[in-house]
């Protein structure tokens, strides 16, 4: 771990009984950084951002926050989650209706004693920060879900935390309001330059808004890293099927055209795959990721010596922003996902390419 970082979570498990929920996990986040934790329902995300909180106690492991100890079951210590300096941000927002907008923000700042002019600076500055200043003394209640959302940011950010925490708060609102809302929260945090963690399950949220991110799996971390490098070169089948959509073609290894960092696959179908190792060593059924977007459909044949391949239109769908194509390839189904609006008619012939760099081998699992 980073003797920099400003939150360190340490081989933490969490158990319930006999029942494993987390663990063991370890990652760092460093001042200023957002890290998302991405993974599907029940994969232990939101039960490590607790526990970071103080509002899960763990089993086993060490958590520190700007260099303190907060949890550490070797030496005893648990802080409570009221004394650990941050804040967090729940998916229901946690709004109380009879209260005034100004109450709610206030609430946090009356608990710690503060003076009623710290409380009044310090509420206006925040309900300024997320553009809320004039809703001061309008009731909660009166509220839509996209203004509670920014009462609750303004609330945590009130007593300036030393760390932000946030449990999927943006699955209440409507898919265009949390579009503008991811911009506006990851605006809010580069200005704030708050160290922050956040749960989602939302892959666009993720890539959006994070500097690192933690892919988890049924409590355990599968990948951590930046947004490209988990989109681009996932490690295991499961990061590459859940982080946007990838083809998996499995095969044998062909050393005789394999070298300089690049691996060639002889597919199950006969086609040869060329791509890019990444530095990993295949296993005994190596598989190779390659995204949807990455794929390249032409009436055409390139000019490319490698992985250009004829293949026959199955069907087409138009997706609004994107065509949705299957192809038949070597026996099997992939499909592409192109910008561009060209119809292809089924059972038409085409050339599918696809650059080395674009292919990529994954982790034996």
């Amino acid at each position: 771990m980073s003797i920099d970082a400003q939150i360190e979570v340490e081989n933490l498990e969490i158990h319930y009984g006999p029942v494993a929920a987390v663990g063991p996990v370890s990652f760092a986040v460093m001042p200023g950084q957002q890290v998302t934790l991405l993974g599907p329902s029940g994969c232990g995300k939101t039960t490590t951002l607790r526990a970071i909180a103080g509002l899960e106690r763990p089993s086993a492991g060490t958590i520190r926050i700007g260099g303190q100890t907060m949890y550490s079951s070797a030496a005893g210590i648990n802080v409570p989650a009221e004394k650990r300096g941050l804040s967090m941000v729940f998916q229901s927002y946690a709004i109380w209706p009879h209260m005034t907008v100004f109450e709610n923000v206030a609430y946090g700042l009356r608990v710690r004693r503060k003076g009623r002019a710290e409380i009044e600076e310090k509420v206006r500055g925040a309900l300024d920060l997320v553009q809320m200043g004039a809703y001061a003394d309008r009731h909660a209640s009166q509220l839509s879900g996209g203004q509670q959302q920014r009462v609750a940011l303004a609330r945590a950010c009130a007593f300036s935390p030393t760390v932000l925490l946030f449990d999927e708060p943006l699955s209440n609102l409507d898919a265009k309001l949390r579009g503008d809302m991811r911009i506006e929260l990851r605006e809010l945090q580069h200005r704030l330059g708050v160290t922050s963690v956040y749960v989602t399950h939302d892959l666009e949220e993720a890539l959006a808004m994070s500097d690192q991110i933690v892919v988890m799996r049924g409590g355990h971390i599968e990948q951590n890293g930046s947004p490209s490098e988990i989109y681009n070169y996932p490690r295991t089948e499961f990061v590459a099927d859940f982080v946007g959509s990838a083809n998996l073609i499995a095969g044998r290894l062909r050393p005789d055209l394999s070298g300089d960092g690049m691996v060639a696959l002889e597919a199950d179908g006969g086609h040869i795959v060329h791509g890019v190792s990444h530095g990993r060593a295949p296993g005994s059924k190596p598989v190779m990721s390659v995204r949807t977007v990455h794929l390249r459909l032409s009436v055409e044949r390139p000019e490319a010596s490698v992985n250009v391949w004829p293949v026959v239109v199955r069907r087409s769908a138009f997706l609004g922003d994107m065509t949705q194509v299957h192809v038949e390839w070597g026996g099997r189904e992939l499909v592409i996902r192109q910008t561009i609006a060209d119809v292809w008619a089924e059972g038409g012939a085409a050339f599918l390419s696809i650059a080395p760099g674009n292919c990529v081998l994954l982790e034996a699992e």
